[in-house]
């Protein structure tokens, strides 16, 4: 066996074992591209390995996506099949096991009309709200993982010939998600126990707000008194241990949703809808965007902004050192899963029920008295630099550094 291919089986074996730790006689549903063909095939088989009952995979294909978005009539934009948000309300509630294998090519949309993106993304939001409600309070295992395509790769690597651009991608993802490790299960939980000392710490603290400044950045975020830091694993409604995200380098928690003031920057590019936006700031009064404005894919920014109530407002707070593995690798993902991992981010849109105490067992009503925001939509976006400084608040006024100069300073 190459040594490709044994990393590619590590790969497989930590998706299935620390990613959605599939239990025995559980059913995995995996989402993932043609091209992740081979990849998600050794998914399938370590799953079984593991003792999965049953594992259905949803493919998808880039190409035929984009032939839709070309040739199909403008009313198909506004519906969404209902049997498929049902059939995945119905596996969550049997306890199965979800995984995405995400791949997609940053630009496949350009130059779609925003309206059809906008469309689309709405009444897929609508239909998926049971089953978004059932991912954000932790109700099943649930985790998303990474597979190159061509067309990615060669974003990410765009001096690169093909096969040598897939090559180097594939090098960066084992990278980032510890393949390379001699035992990368026991990685993953040294990983784990380590994001979780700051999220003590920071649950020790419960700030009132954090106060970020940088290079166009002066933004003001509260915090809720029973707001919780969560950081890499999360368990599910029977307790069993998961990792949502492979990469995952964050520690996060949920802002007021009222209580977001002045100015943000963008520090990475945002892939969204198929587009690329980048170079964009936003201002916030009492919580609500009241203006937004972008060098590239400001039409696309707005769409985001205005999709219901909710995308007017933030629903994450999330905290990651400039010196993160993926940050000092230097490389551009062009995709959130790993740019969110590199940098300081908030995510406009819907806010996790777990971010609050006792959050998972609350309605939405219950959330909304929490200051939770509730969305059809939660879209992270990179806001970490080397000259970013935050300062925890607490009750009293006082002011303690959390960051200085785009890391920790505890």
């Amino acid at each position: 066996m190459s040594n490709f291919q044994q990393n590619l089986e590590k790969y497989a074996d930590l998706a299935v074992k620390v990613g959605v730790n599939i239990q025995k006689g559980q059913t995995l549903a995996v989402y993932a591209a043609i091209d992740t063909a081979e990849f998600t095939r050794l998914v399938v088989k370590k799953a079984y390995e593991a003792g999965a009952k049953n594992v259905i995979v949803d493919w998808m294909d880039d190409t035929v996506a984009r032939l839709k978005y070309d040739m199909a009539p403008d009313e198909v934009f506004n519906e969404y099949p209902m049997h498929r948000a049902k059939e995945r309300e119905e596996l969550a509630e049997n306890n199965a096991a979800f995984m995405s294998i995400v791949s997609a090519n940053p630009d496949l949309l350009k130059g779609v009309d925003t309206k059809r993106i906008a469309a689309a993304n709405k009444a897929a939001g609508k239909a998926l709200d049971r089953y978004r409600q059932y991912v954000q309070s932790d109700k099943m295992s649930w985790t998303v993982i990474a597979a190159p395509s061509k067309d990615w790769a060669l974003k990410v690597f765009p001096d690169s010939e093909e096969n040598e651009a897939v090559e180097k991608l594939w090098d960066a993802i084992f990278k980032s998600v510890r393949v390379y490790e001699e035992n990368p299960v026991q990685a993953w939980k040294e990983h784990n126990a380590s994001l979780h000392k700051k999220v003590d710490y920071l649950n020790g603290k419960k700030y009132k707000a954090l106060h970020y400044t940088a290079k166009g950045t002066d933004l003001t975020i509260e915090l809720h008194e029973k707001h919780q830091w969560v950081g890499a694993g999360s368990e599910n409604e029977q307790g069993t241990p998961f990792m949502a995200n492979m990469p995952t380098e964050e520690v996060f928690t949920v802002p007021l949703k009222t209580g977001v003031n002045g100015v943000v920057s963008s520090t990475k590019p945002l892939s969204y809808g198929g587009n690329l936006i980048n170079e964009f700031q936003i201002t916030f009064k009492n919580g609500k965007i009241t203006k937004a404005e972008a060098k590239a894919g400001e039409e696309i920014l707005q769409t985001l902004i205005e999709t219901d109530e909710g995308s007017q407002y933030l629903g994450e707070v999330a905290l990651v050192p400039y010196d993160s593995p993926i940050s000092k690798s230097g490389v551009l993902f062009y995709n959130t899963l790993f740019d969110e991992n590199a940098s300081n981010h908030l995510a406009i849109g819907s806010g996790y029920a777990f971010n609050i105490e006792g959050g998972k067992k609350m309605d939405r009503e219950e959330l909304a008295k929490h200051g939770v925001n509730s969305s059809m939509t939660h879209v992270d976006f990179m806001i970490g630099s080397q000259d970013m400084d935050i300062d925890g608040i607490l009750e009293d006024g006082t002011r303690e550094p959390v960051f200085r100069n785009g890391d920790w300073a505890f």
